[in-house]
């Protein structure tokens, strides 16, 4: 009977992320695995040559023979061959080298995913070493995680924003009513400072500092109190290193076009939701999770143009691996769900 449980217990959810991968473990009931979604390669031979944190540490710094690839993209796979061997590391990191009973996996996947995509990744991580892999979407995964009760015949709306892409959703009775995925989350966040520094400073960023500069100074409404930060770069026009003092409201400004992008789409959902379940989300507010939804006042902003309560989730950068980890746990009653809503 110990030996059941303990092969039992080799289960784990994944939070596939574009920017970063995380897992649950079941039988630790915790994140044993934290790391960004980067993976090294020798440009000829395709060889792998790092993952995860130490593949980060050489974006923008590798030779013309080393590129560092990012094998999501959006949130769905760009890569099979480099996915399949980020999610074969992470398995042995996490269980060991040597691995004598494969693990169940569940993974996450966006709203929108294709059948083609929701293939792609099943078949990543069966052949990463994975004896069964199951799917869950990112926004059900995130509510879960988040503590809400989505099993009830109450809506409950949830604003997942990760490193790829943002889902919003209604949920009730643990399936999605109404829902949406648009391609705008943290990455274009990162995007847009670098095409502002660039146009606006004539300086050349990459995109760890974009990052930098989005974290200490991002903000979704202007800050009472202006807030600085001094960056350096290359400067476009003499080539040379070069640093430059950027303000809270020039970042607010180059944010603005995707934040309300992403304030639209909560919109178009919420004109698309049953009455019923409207009434609910007027009384309980909105929960936004993700990397994201740490903008400063982004629940702020998007509480202004919606007239709604919005909270941040207690985890946000966690909440979704955390309700794969709560998913693990009622694999027959999510198939169920599964099976009612084709």
């Amino acid at each position: 009977m110990k030996f059941f449980n303990f092969s039992n217990s080799r289960r784990i959810g994944i939070d596939l992320g574009t920017a970063n991968t995380l897992v649950y473990s079941e039988r630790h009931k915790k994140i044993v695995l934290n790391e960004p979604s980067v993976v090294a390669v020798d440009r000829e031979t395709r060889k792998v040559l790092a993952i995860g944190s130490e593949a980060k540490e050489m974006i923008g710094k590798t030779p013309d023979s080393i590129i560092a690839v990012k094998p999501l993209s959006e949130g769905v796979i760009a890569d099979y061959d480099i996915t399949e061997a980020m999610i074969k590391y992470f398995i042995k990191k996490v269980f060991g080298k040597y691995n004598f009973f494969m693990p169940e996996i569940i993974i996450c996947v966006p709203i929108d995913v294709t059948g083609v995509e929701k293939r792609a990744v099943l078949e990543s991580a069966i052949s990463a070493g994975a004896k069964k892999a199951y799917l869950i979407e990112e926004a059900r995964a995130a509510a879960l995680g988040s503590g809400m009760n989505i099993s009830e015949p109450r809506g409950n709306m949830i604003v997942d924003i990760g490193g790829g892409s943002t889902d919003v959703a209604v949920i009730s009775l643990g399936g999605t009513v109404v829902s949406k995925t648009i391609r705008v989350a943290g990455n274009n966040f990162d995007l847009d400072i670098i095409k502002y520094v660039k146009k606006k400073h004539n300086l050349l960023i990459g995109e760890r500092t974009a990052e930098e500069i989005k974290i200490k100074i991002g903000s979704a409404i202007l800050l009472e109190d202006e807030e600085t930060l001094t960056i350096k770069g290359r400067d476009m026009i003499m080539g040379l290193p070069k640093s430059v003092t950027l303000t809270s409201t020039e970042i607010t400004k180059a944010l603005e076009d995707s934040l309300m992008e992403i304030v639209d789409c909560i919109k178009q959902v919420l004109e698309i939701t049953p009455p019923e379940l409207s009434s609910d989300i007027v009384d309980d507010g909105i929960v936004m999770t993700g990397g994201g939804s740490l903008i400063k006042n982004f629940t702020t902003l998007v509480s202004n143009c919606t007239n709604l309560i919005v909270k941040l989730a207690d985890n946000p950068l966690e909440s979704v691996v955390i309700g794969t980890g709560l998913a693990l746990q009622q694999l027959k009653y999510l198939k169920k769900i599964e099976k009612a809503e084709r």
